[in-house]
C-alpha cells in the first residue's frame, strides 16, 4: 500500500449487512455481473467481520482492521496505525501516526469524503455524527437511507458530484456506506408487499439492485486517476437462521462477510456509465 497511497485515489465501499453466502451465490449464478467482473477470479473472498453491527465494525475498519481472511494464519494488513507490538503490520502496510485511517490519509494530502447510508451516518444526533465526523466532508440525506428504494443510485449521484467538484490534482479517499441491503429491503423484490417482510430473497434482490448501479460509482472513482477499491460487508444478518433474526449477535451468518479489493482504471470501459448502452 505504500506504493498506492499518494499515487492513487482510494475507494472504500461497505455493503452494509451483506451476507457472505448470498453474495457468493449471486456471483456464481451470474446475477451480479458488474461486481463479479471485478472480483478476483469472479469470486468473493470469505472473511470474518471485525464487528457484529455497523458502528463497531466501522470503528474497527477506520482504525485499519478490515475484515480478516477466514483461514488460519497471521494476515498482514493494508493499513495500520503505528502501534508497538502489532503482529499484522508488514513492510507493505501503510502506517499512519494518527488514531484512525481517515485522518492518517488526510495527513498525507487526501480529501476525505463520506457518503453515508444507515443511521450511524445520518448526523441526526451525537451518535450518528461520530463516524461521519472523521471526514473532511460528509453527506447524508433521507434518500440515502434504509427506507429509500432508490438509496444507492442517489448515493452514487452524490459521489459523482463530489468527484466532479474536486481539483484534478487533489487525491481523494471516498467512503460509501451502502444502505440498500439493510432492512427494510422487501421493496427490492419484485411483487413483494410490506406484509411480505424482509427475507433472504429480498436481501439478494437488494444486492442485484446495487450491482445495476455500481458501475457508475466505479467510473466516478477512477475518472481522474487510477483508484484502489475495497468492497466488503461490515457484517451479515440473519433471517430466521437457527431462530435468529437480525444481527449484533454471534452467529456465523453475521460474522462471515464477503470481501474484495482491486484496481480501477479509467480506460476499463465496462465500468463506465455507457456500459449497458453498448
Amino acid at each position: 500500500m505504500n506504493a498506492v497511497v499518494g499515487t492513487h485515489d482510494l475507494l472504500l465501499v461497505t455493503l452494509d449487512t451483506l451476507r457472505y453466502d448470498v453474495a457468493a451465490e449471486l456471483a456464481a449464478a451470474g446475477r451480479i455481473p458488474h461486481l463479479a467482473r471485478r472480483l478476483p477470479g469472479g469470486r468473493w473472498e470469505k472473511r470474518h467481520a471485525p464487528g457484529s453491527f455497523t458502528y463497531a465494525s466501522h470503528q474497527a475498519m477506520f482504525a485499519g482492521f478490515l475484515p480478516t481472511p477466514a483461514v488460519p494464519g497471521r494476515h498482514p494488513r493494508l493499513f495500520a496505525a503505528s502501534f508497538a507490538g502489532s503482529e499484522t503490520t508488514a513492510p507493505g502496510t501503510f502506517r499512519y501516526e494518527t488514531a484512525d485511517l481517515v485522518s492518517g490519509l488526510a495527513a498525507v494530502g487526501y480529501r476525505t469524503v463520506c457518503v453515508g447510508g444507515v443511521g450511524f451516518f445520518n448526523r441526526r444526533g451525537a451518535l450518528g455524527s461520530v463516524l461521519p465526523g472523521l471526514f473532511h466532508e460528509a453527506h447524508w440525506e433521507p434518500g440515502y437511507g434504509v427506507a429509500s428504494p432508490t438509496s444507492f443510485e442517489e448515493q452514487v449521484a452524490c459521489a459523482e458530484r463530489v468527484v466532479a467538484g474536486l481539483p484534478r490534482e487533489q487525491r481523494l479517499f471516498l467512503f460509501v456506506n451502502v444502505s440498500a441491503l439493510h432492512q427494510p429491503n422487501w421493496f427490492h423484490l419484485p411483487g413483494a408487499a410490506p406484509e411480505s417482510g424482509d427475507t433472504r430473497a429480498s436481501h439478494a434482490a437488494a444486492l442485484e439492485y446495487v450491482d445495476r448501479h455500481i458501475g457508475r460509482l466505479f467510473a466516478a472513482a477512477s475518472s481522474r486517476r487510477p483508484c484502489f477499491a475495497i468492497v466488503c460487508s461490515d457484517h451479515g444478518t440473519t433471517y430466521g437462521d437457527d431462530g435468529f433474526t437480525g444481527h449484533r449477535i454471534g452467529h456465523e451468518a453475521v460474522w462471515t462477510v464477503p470481501y474484495a479489493h482491486f484496481f480501477l482504471h479509467r480506460d476499463d470501459a465496462p465500468d463506465h456509465p455507457d456500459d449497458e448502452a453498448r
